[in-house]
């Protein structure tokens, strides 16, 4: 599901990811998503879009969201 839907978060701004499986926990995931923009990305989180695609791929609870920045670069 999460690859299906590559093209729908490029065009929301998402330049790349990243997906780790928890080595302890294999249902358990950790995914990286860069942005062009931070307030794309938040907008994205936020959509009801992204949500019913969680519910589609059987995803348990709420998934926890953090926005980070790069610590080698200036925040903008």
């Amino acid at each position: 599901m999460f690859d299906e839907r590559r093209a729908i978060r490029k065009a929301a701004g998402s330049k790349g990811d990243r997906v780790f499986r928890n080595a302890d926990s294999p249902n358990e995931l950790v995914i990286l998503l860069e942005w062009d923009d931070l307030k794309k990305a938040r907008e994205f989180a936020q959509s009801d879009d992204l949500k019913k695609a969680q519910e589609r791929a059987g995803v348990s609870g709420k998934p926890e969201v953090y926005f980070l920045e790069d610590a080698e670069k200036p925040s903008t």
